[in-house]
C-alpha cells in the first residue's frame, strides 16, 4: 500500500539523456515535472558519443552548446561500414562527439536550473490510469513505496520499459540475430581500424586522446549470447576475427548490442506516452538512436507543456505521435538496412560493391546524409488550410538557423528559440502579420527576416515551420493551429482578484531613506532575479525597487492593482531596472501553480531560464477586528493568505531555485507585542516565523538563507497616517521618535538578500525602530 502521495502535473521515468531532455522542454513550456530514475547515481558507461547536425541545431535552440566547449567533429560518417560524407547546409554538419556521461551531464544541470526534479534510486512498480490522469507506484531507496500522481506520464526509460510493459503498449518487430561485441579497454595497442572487414569478421578499433581504445566486434554468423557479455567474451572474438590479443588490458566498460528491430504501434495511450528507446529498439548504428530519441523529446515537450497548463489546442498531443512515428519508422528501416551491410558475410559483398559506387553521387549522397543526420525530416503541417500557401517547399521542416532581427537588433533565430517560444519571421514591413499575430505575443516571439517579397514563416518551438505565407488569414489559422485562441496565450494564469501587500500589524511609521545613485553605485545583486509579492505598493513596491536598484531583475507581484504593479514596472525601467508584473490572487486552490506559471514566462523571456535566487513573501491581508468579532471565514482567509501560502511558495520556489539564493519573509513586531484586535493575524505571523526558523535548518545545506523581517509602525495608505497628531503618538513609540518608512523595511530586505548576509539564516530581524525595546 502506498504510504506518501506525491503530486505534480507529469511524471518522465527515466534520467538517460531523453529524460533529462524532455523534463527541461517540460519546464520550458511551464510545466511541473518530476523524473524518476531507479539508478541511484548517473550512470558512467558512455555507450553513446555521436550528436548529428540535427541535434546540434536543437542544443544550439536551447544555449546547450557553449558549456559543451570544443567538440570534435568529423565530417564523414558511415551507411552501413560505407565511407559517407555528411556534409549538409547547417552550421553544424558532420558528426560530433560528444560522451553520453558528459552530455546526460549537462542536461541534467539545465533541467535543474529549469527547476525540474529528478529523484533518484526510485523505481516504477505499478501504473493505474484514472480519470485525472495516472497513479504511478514507485519503490523507493528506502524500500518503501510510494504514490506519485499525474496528468500524464512519460517513458524514456530504455529499451526494457517499465512504462511501456505496464502500459500495455504493443511492441511488434524482430529480435535480434546478429551481435556487435563492444568494451573500452586501457593498456592495448592495436591499430585503428574503421569497419574493417576480415574473413572471419567485422573489427573496429579507435584510440581516443586519454589512450583509452573502444573495440567492436563481430564474427560472421554469431548468434547473440544470453545476457551481457564478458571481457573474455571480447577477447576471444577479437583474436579469432583479427589474430591479435587484447587480453592484457583492462577493460571499462564491457556490452554488446544487437540488431533488433521494434516500434510501439502507438506513442501514447492516454495519459501514457512513449519517448526514445522505450518507443522504439534498434542497432545504434551511427549514433542514430540517441538523436532520434532527444528529437522525441523536443517534439513532445512543448506539446504536453502546453497540455497540462490549459493553453493546447485541440490535437496537439495527437501530433505527436503522427509526427514522430514516421520518423521513427524510416530510421529503424535505414538501420535495418545498414545491420545487414555491417554484420552480414561473403553474401552481401556484391551490394557493398554497388552501393559504394552510388553513394559518392550527389543526388544519393545528399538523400542519405539527409536521412541519417535529421535534417531532411518534413512533417505534415496541415499548410493547406491558408489558402494562398501553395505548395511552400518550408513548410514542415525544419527552420535553417540564420539571423534576423527584433527591433532593429540582429540576432540568430537560434537565440531566439532559447526561451521555449514560437517565432513568426516576417517579410520587412508587413504590419499586418504583425498585426494579427500580437494577441499571441507572449507565445511566439515577432522577428523581420527578409524581403517584402518573401513569405512569413511560423516556427514552432522545437524549430519546425509550421506555416509559411503571406495572408493575414493563414497566420492566425496557424497560430490557433499550434499555439491556441489568443485568450490563452495572453493570460495563462487566470485572472483572478487577490490580496495586497500587508498593512503593518502596529499603528504605523517613516523616515525617508538616502537613495543610491543607480548608475554609479556598484550593484551587489547584478544577475540575481526577484520574486517580491504583493509589490504594487506600500513596503512590497519600496522593495520591488530597492532590489531591482542593487542589479535584480524583479517580478513584480499583484492581485488587483494592475495600474499600481505596472507603475512599479515603469519607474523601475525608467531609472534603468528591469522589472515586470505576474498576477496571481493568493490565499485560493491554484494559487501558488498560476503564479509560478506567470513568472516563469516572464523569466524565460528575459533571461532564457527560469531560475529565482530570490523569494520576498510580502503579501499579506489585516486583521482588523476583535477576538469576539473574527469569523471562522476571517480566520481561514488570514491563515491562507498570510501563512499557507508562503509556505506553499517557499516549497514551489525550490524547484527554481539554485543553491545560494535567498527567502525573506515579512512578519510582524505583533509577534512580540500584544494587540488584542489582531490576535488571528498575530497568529499568521508567527507561522511565518517558524517558517522561516525550520526551512532556514532544513536548507543550510544548500547554502540558501531564510530570514523574516519583523516591521513596526510603518508608513501605508492608511488614512490614519495624514493626521499630524496620530502619526506624532505613534513616532513616540520609537526608539528614534518617528514612524517607519516602506524603505527602511526595503533596505533590510535588501541586505539579507546579498552576499553580506550569507551568514545569517534563521533570524527574526526586528525592523520596528526600536518599538520592542520597551
Amino acid at each position: 500500500m502506498a504510504q506518501d502521495c506525491i503530486t505534480t502535473q507529469v511524471i518522465v521515468v527515466g534520467a538517460g539523456p531523453v529524460g533529462l531532455m524532455l523534463a527541461g522542454e517540460l519546464r520550458l513550456g511551464g510545466a511541473d515535472v518530476v523524473v524518476l530514475e531507479q539508478l541511484d547515481a548517473p550512470t558512467t558507461e558512455s555507450r553513446a558519443s555521436t550528436l548529428h547536425a540535427r541535434t546540434m541545431e536543437i542544443l544550439d535552440g536551447r544555449g546547450l552548446l557553449d558549456p559543451l566547449g570544443e567538440i570534435p567533429d568529423e565530417p564523414r560518417g558511415h551507411f552501413g561500414g560505407l565511407p559517407l560524407d555528411l556534409t549538409l547546409p547547417s552550421p553544424y554538419p558532420g558528426q560530433w562527439k560528444v560522451p553520453q556521461t558528459r552530455l546526460e551531464e549537462l542536461l541534467g544541470e539545465w533541467a535543474a536550473r529549469l527547476g525540474a526534479e529528478v529523484r533518484r534510486g526510485h523505481r516504477l512498480t505499478g501504473v493505474t490510469v484514472t480519470d485525472e490522469g495516472v497513479d504511478a507506484e514507485v519503490r523507493g531507496p528506502d524500500g518503501r513505496t510510494a504514490l506519485f500522481r499525474a496528468a500524464y506520464l512519460v517513458g524514456c526509460d530504455g529499451e526494457d520499459s517499465a512504462v511501456r510493459r505496464l502500459g500495455g503498449f504493443a511492441f511488434p518487430g524482430t529480435d535480434a540475430a546478429r551481435e556487435l561485441l563492444r568494451a573500452d579497454v586501457a593498456g592495448i595497442d592495436v591499430p585503428n581500424r574503421r569497419f574493417e572487414r576480415l574473413p572471419a569478421g567485422l573489427a573496429i578499433a579507435a584510440r581516443r586522446p586519454d589512450g583509452v581504445t573502444r573495440v567492436m566486434v563481430h564474427e560472421f554468423g554469431a548468434r547473440p549470447r544470453p545476457g551481457q557479455p564478458e571481457f573474455t567474451d571480447v577477447v576471444d572474438a577479437w583474436k579469432r576475427v583479427t589474430g591479435e590479443d587484447i587480453g592484457g588490458g583492462t577493460p571499462l566498460w564491457v556490452n554488446s548490442f544487437g540488431d533488433a528491430s521494434r516500434q510501439a504501434t502507438a506513442y501514447r495511450s492516454g495519459p501514457l506516452l512513449l519517448a526514445g528507446n522505450a518507443a522504439h529498439r534498434q542497432m545504434p548504428i551511427g549514433g542514430q538512436a540517441l538523436n532520434l530519441g532527444l528529437q522525441d523529446a523536443v517534439n513532445l515537450g512543448w506539446k504536453l507543456a502546453a497540455q497540462v497548463t490549459g493553453r493546447a489546442p485541440e490535437d496537439l498531443l495527437d501530433s505527436y505521435h503522427a509526427e514522430r512515428h514516421p520518423v521513427g519508422a524510416r530510421v529503424l528501416g535505414n538501420i535495418a538496412a545498414q545491420a545487414r551491410l555491417l554484420l552480414g558475410g561473403t553474401e552481401v559483398n556484391a551490394l557493398r560493391e554497388v552501393l559504394a559506387e552510388l553513394i559518392p553521387l550527389g543526388h544519393v549522397r545528399t538523400r542519405l546524409a539527409g536521412m541519417i543526420s535529421g535534417l531532411d525530416i518534413a512533417y505534415d503541417t496541415d499548410a493547406d488550410a491558408d489558402t494562398d500557401a501553395g505548395d511552400r517547399p518550408e513548410a514542415g521542416r525544419r527552420l535553417p538557423p540564420r539571423d534576423v532581427t527584433v527591433d532593429g537588433t540582429p540576432v540568430g533565430t537560434a537565440e531566439l528559440l532559447r526561451a521555449g517560444q514560437g517565432v513568426l519571421v516576417l517579410p520587412h514591413g508587413d504590419t499586418a502579420l504583425r498585426a494579427a499575430a500580437a494577441p499571441w505575443a507572449r507565445l511566439v516571439r515577432v522577428a523581420d527576416g527578409g524581403p517584402e517579397d518573401t513569405d512569413a514563416l511560423l516556427v514552432r518551438p522545437d524549430g519546425y515551420v509550421a506555416w509559411a505565407g503571406t495572408s493575414a488569414s493563414g497566420a492566425t489559422g496557424a497560430l490557433r493551429r499550434w499555439f491556441g485562441e489568443p485568450s490563452a496565450a495572453a493570460s495563462p494564469a487566470s485572472v483572478r482578484p487577490a490580496p495586497t501587500a500587508a498593512v503593518p500589524a502596529l499603528p504605523s511609521v517613516t523616515v525617508t531613506a538616502t537613495p543610491k545613485n543607480w548608475r554609479t553605485d556598484m550593484p551587489k545583486l547584478s544577475g540575481k532575479t526577484a520574486l517580491v509579492t504583493g509589490s504594487s505598493r506600500g513596503m512590497g513596491r519600496a522593495t520591488a525597487l530597492r532590489l531591482a536598484q542593487e542589479g535584480a531583475l524583479v517580478a513584480v507581484h499583484y492581485a488587483t492593482g494592475k495600474e499600481a504593479a505596472e507603475e512599479v514596472v515603469e519607474r523601475i525601467e525608467k531609472d534603468g531596472g528591469r522589472a515586470f508584473t505576474v498576477q496571481a490572487r493568493l490565499g485560493v486552490p491554484g494559487d501558488v501553480h498560476e503564479l509560478f506559471l506567470a513568472l516563469e514566462e516572464g523569466l524565460r523571456e528575459r533571461t532564457g531560464g527560469t531560475a529565482l535566487d530570490i523569494l520576498v513573501n510580502n503579501a499579506g491581508v489585516m486583521g482588523g477586528v476583535k477576538p469576539e468579532d473574527t469569523t471562522p471565514e476571517k480566520f481561514d482567509e488570514l491563515f491562507a493568505v498570510n501563512a499557507k501560502a508562503p509556505f506553499f511558495l517557499v516549497q514551489r520556489a525550490l524547484k527554481n531555485m539554485p543553491d545560494g539564493g535567498r527567502i525573506i519573509s515579512i512578519s510582524s513586531g505583533l509577534t512580540r507585542v500584544a494587540n488584542p484586535d489582531e490576535i488571528a493575524y498575530a497568529m499568521t505571523k508567527g507561522a511565518v516565523e517558524q517558517l522561516t526558523l525550520h526551512f532556514a535548518k532544513y536548507l543550510g545545506p544548500r547554502g540558501i538563507t531564510v530570514n523574516s523581517v519583523a516591521p513596526g509602525i510603518t508608513r501605508n495608505d492608511n488614512p490614519v497616517f495624514g493626521i499630524p497628531e496620530v502619526v506624532e503618538q505613534m513616532a513616540q513609540l520609537s526608539a528614534f521618535n518617528r514612524v517607519g518608512e516602506p524603505e527602511d523595511i526595503a533596505d533590510v530586505v535588501a541586505f539579507l538578500a546579498s552576499e553580506d548576509a550569507r551568514w545569517i539564516t534563521g533570524s527574526f530581524v526586528d525592523a520596528t525602530g526600536g518599538t520592542l525595546l520597551g
